[in-house]
């Protein structure tokens, strides 16, 4: 088999009034019917929404309110016309496959129907053969029907009746903003007489029965269907060719059996003192290449086909101390328990079909860079395409891939439609046999917050959930299935005890000192959702806020924020900490160290219980639009938040932290707060701890020794200081370590002795002085062919403490990515931070954003809080930057 992608075909676009394209023209006049646009030029894959927005039709719909003006959008029919040329190659059959219609299609070759489609995730296939028999060219025309009338978050999930994502009807962090479109590739496929079909890739690995640290062996399992395309009903004996490389490309084995059509092969492949497959943070990622190649009886190759995949044991296990009815949610690779630092990704856009693989690469490399191993693929977004997968087999992200099913609010029964569960046994079907071969792929879902009653998760009792049970057990039997996530007993975190298994919530910061006391002595096993919200970088709400509209607000009163965010009002959580809020540079700050206090003690909570809670998942790592305020930790336009940069803090294999229950001090009191070593596997780890006030006074120092252990938090002992008698003060505790021969790592927290708003004395700290001195030239990284890097150190040289000092790209070229952000400097310390930059190479409405253009270099200035100035010296010269 033979595939030519389509997509750079020149594809055009035009939208109609219902029915219209289908009439042509008018009974009463004869006339052609013309449509509510000319034709336009078409991005494929992609969506209308970015196509309109190129030739003027619509404004941009990530911009204030004009999302409601495009409403219109999804409200119309469309048609995509290209002209498709006789393939010049000897083929039994050609196909032409969409791989994602969005939503309702006829299909058409020269005005004939080639077929009708309705779904996102199943691919539309059409025979083509005949048709291209004696033609140069066939003109290919794609209706699309105005998208069904399904319904956001909040309605009743017992009346879903479609298999296309939701989100995009409104959903807390997004607006309404559906998708119309060609949202994934378009190939032609050129067949011999016979091709590979539903080829399945399974591995394992065999260890010592003595010492499970000694591999003996490991296998790769292949299973393939043979189809005749065409010709005689007997193809007489065909050859199958067998090659598997080594991570390094070089060959390993091969083998060649004998095969007919219809039949199945069966092969196992021994692989000798294998190169495991481990999770991000526990080992490498190597992966073995697979060529499967079919031959006929003359030799002539019929079909080729390609795959990579990982050697690896799979297991799953109960937690320790797990109650006998709760589920095993330990996962074990390679006979290692894996730690789940994880979290819930939505779509990267509102239009999906427009998201570039540069976009995917850089959200992995985030993942990777803040020690995440997992990501949950929540069931109200998509499916996401191939190269996203691809991307975690590489970089060893763990997948928990959710069905398309999601809560509604009013009810959350899944849905009993029968239509609807026709489409999605054919999604089902559709996505276990093309994921179930990325190695990254750990754990299946039935969906998100299905429930059978409030509070209660569905399980597989469900019909609609047995069905998805059923096809896991066929298609993938090697992995996981949940039936819904939360799993239960109960659906969200509870101060009681023994019924948190498989939780989710809380998505506010609970307030001091409750957010405290409810995280630090849960029993939860599993957390798999659970967030804090903060609001977005000025950089980025300049984007899309108008001048007028840059303050602090409640979201009760502007309709603007409210749009951007509406669940997400921070404002008065944020007065109560800090006091009034001034100006909205000011409350972004103040909303980031907020939500990155809150998301960092949950992770360090239940990592204190580690294997009693098998993980964290955050919700949620991004944004598919524009949010003045939201949960996730990198914003739409790419822009780390304070909280992305205190999780991987909080996930560092090594890590120290402090349980408190307080952020409020009492003067002339006494602190205790236990200390605790997380990862070290077996070393010794020292910690010091050190008191200091705002003018980086140290007023109490104490040391502490544990042995650490990769499979239980460990204590190391009590910090106890008495608080001095100063009113309204700020005390940082900081704990440093060491892991091996890297450089020291630390960890802040800040308390205060003021009642009334706890971190107001924060907004008074204007003594401290930021330089900045750039020690190299920016130089290519070698990672990354388009990236470059530059090395600076920043020093304190003022009186008082410089909070959350960090880096920012001053204009929108670049996704800017630093080694150190968001760290506190005392007078007289200094940092060096290495800053890393890539080229934007976004698609749709990010693709032209250049907020602000400049050089061809980067320009980085270095911020604390509240402080948007630093005295830059340049390489080979001074300059200062505002």
């Amino acid at each position: 088999m033979n595939e030519i992608r389509l997509n750079d075909l020149k594809w055009e676009v035009k939208g109609y009034w219902p029915w219209v394209p289908l009439k042509g023209t008018s009974m009463e006049l004869g006339q052609e019917l013309m449509g509510v646009t000319d034709w336009m030029p078409a991005t494929v894959p992609g969506g209308v929404h970015y196509d309109l927005f190129r030739q003027g039709w619509i404004t941009n719909p990530n911009q204030e309110l004009n999302s409601l003006s495009c409403e219109w959008v999804e409200n119309r029919w469309w048609v995509y016309r290209t002209t498709l040329k006789q393939p010049e190659l000897r083929a039994a059959r050609v196909e032409l496959v969409f791989q994602g219609l969005d939503y309702e299609a006829s299909v058409y070759a020269d005005h004939l129907l080639l077929g009708e489609h309705k779904g996102m995730f199943e691919p539309a296939v059409f025979d083509v053969t005949d048709l291209l028999s004696g033609r140069e060219s066939l003109e290919i025309s794609v209706l699309l029907k105005q998208a069904p009338d399904e319904m956001g978050q909040i309605g009743k999930t017992s009346a879903t009746f479609t298999q296309k994502s939701r989100f995009n009807y409104k959903w807390d962090f997004s607006t309404r903003l559906v998708n119309v479109g060609i949202w994934d590739d378009v190939v032609l496929r050129v067949h011999q007489q016979c091709s590979w079909d539903d080829v399945s890739i399974t591995t394992d690995a065999e260890f010592g029965e003595n010492d499970r640290n000694q591999i003996s062996s490991g296998r790769i399992t292949i299973q393939a269907g043979i189809k005749r395309m065409a010709g005689s009903e007997d193809d007489g004996t065909l050859t199958a060719c067998i090659t598997c490389a080594d991570p390094e490309g070089n060959p390993l084995l091969i083998q060649s059996r004998p095969v007919r059509a219809g039949e199945l092969l069966n092969a196992e492949l021994d692989i000798p003192e294998p190169e495991l497959w481990y999770p991000n943070g526990y080992g490498k990622q190597p992966l073995y290449n697979l060529e499967l190649k079919l031959l006929d009886e003359a030799g002539t190759e019929l079909d080729t086909q390609s795959f990579q995949t990982g050697i690896r044991k799979l297991d799953y296990i109960h937690n320790v101390d797990s109650p006998d009815n709760a589920l095993p949610y330990t996962v074990v690779i390679n006979g290692s328990k894996i730690y789940m630092k994880g979290v819930n990704m939505t779509p990267l856009d509102h239009l999906y079909g427009n998201v570039t693989v540069e976009q995917y690469q850089l959200m992995i490399r985030l993942m990777k860079a803040a020690h995440i191993n997992l990501v949950r693929v929540w069931g109200g977004g998509i499916i996401e395409k191939k190269a996203f997968y691809d991307l975690c087999d590489v970089n060893g992200i763990m997948v928990w891939q959710e069905f398309i099913q999601s809560s509604s609010g009013i009810d959350n029964i899944p849905s009993k439609q029968p239509e609807f569960l026709e489409l999605l046994h054919k999604t089902a079907c559709t996505a276990l046999c093309d994921k179930r071969n990325h190695v990254s792929l750990t754990v299946w879902s039935g969906g998100n917050e299905l429930m059978s009653e409030p509070n209660k998760p569905s399980d597989s009792s469900d019909s609609n959930l047995a069905m998805l049970k059923e096809l896991v057990e066929q298609y993938d039997p090697q992995r996981l299935f949940l039936p819904t996530s939360a799993s239960g007993p109960v659906e969200y975190i509870t101060d009681a005890k023994g019924q948190g298994h498989d939780v989710h919530g809380y998505w506010k910061y609970m307030g001091n000192p409750y957010h405290y006391e409810l995280y630090g002595s849960n029993d939860n096993l599993l957390h798999s959702e659970f967030g804090v919200d903060g609001l977005s970088s000025l950089k980025s709400l300049e984007k899309f806020l108008s001048e007028t509209n840059r303050r602090p607000v409640s979201m009760e009163n502007n309709a603007i924020w409210r749009h951007h965010g509406e669940w997400w009002d921070t404002l008065s959580r944020e007065e109560e900490m800090f006091g009034s809020m001034t100006d909205l540079e000011q409350f972004s700050a103040c909303s980031q160290w907020i939500q990155a206090e809150g998301i960092r003690f949950v992770l360090e909570a239940n990592r204190r219980r580690k294997f009693r809670n098998s993980g964290s998942i955050v919700w949620q790592f991004n944004e598919p639009w524009p949010n003045v305020s939201c949960t996730n930790l990198v914003d739409y336009y790419g822009e780390t938040k304070m909280a992305y940069h205190w999780v991987k803090s909080a996930f560092r294999p090594l890590h120290v932290s402090l349980d408190y229950r307080s952020l409020l001090l009492t003067p002339s009191t006494g602190f205790q707060g236990d200390v605790y070593v997380h990862g070290g596997n077996g070393h010794r780890v020292e910690v010091d701890a050190e008191v200091f006030d705002a003018v980086g006074r140290c007023i109490y120092q104490q040391s502490f020794e544990a042995e650490g252990n990769k499979d239980q938090a460990v204590g190391a002992g009590v910090l106890n200081f008495n608080v001095p008698e100063h009113e309204d003060a700020l005390y940082f505790v900081r704990l440093s370590y060491q892991d091996g021969d890297e450089a020291p790592q630390q960890n802040l927290y800040v308390f205060s002795t003021n009642k009334k708003h706890p971190y107001a004395p924060a907004l008074a700290l204007i003594g401290g002085n930021l330089e900045v001195r750039q020690e190299s030239l920016w130089q290519p990284t070698g990672a990354q062919e388009k990236s470059q890097q530059a090395l600076f150190t920043v020093q304190n040289t003022g009186s008082e403490v410089l909070l959350h000092i960090h880096a920012e790209e001053r204009g929108d070229r670049y996704w800017m990515e630093a080694d150190e952000q968001f760290h506190t400097l005392f007078p007289g310390e200094t940092k060096t931070v290495t800053v890393i930059c890539t080229p934007k190479l976004s698609g749709g409405f990010l693709s032209g954003e250049n907020y602000r253009i400049t050089d061809g270099l980067p320009e980085i200035r270095f911020m604390s809080f509240l402080t948007a100035q630093s005295r830059m010296i340049q390489v080979g010269g001074e300059k200062n930057r505002e």
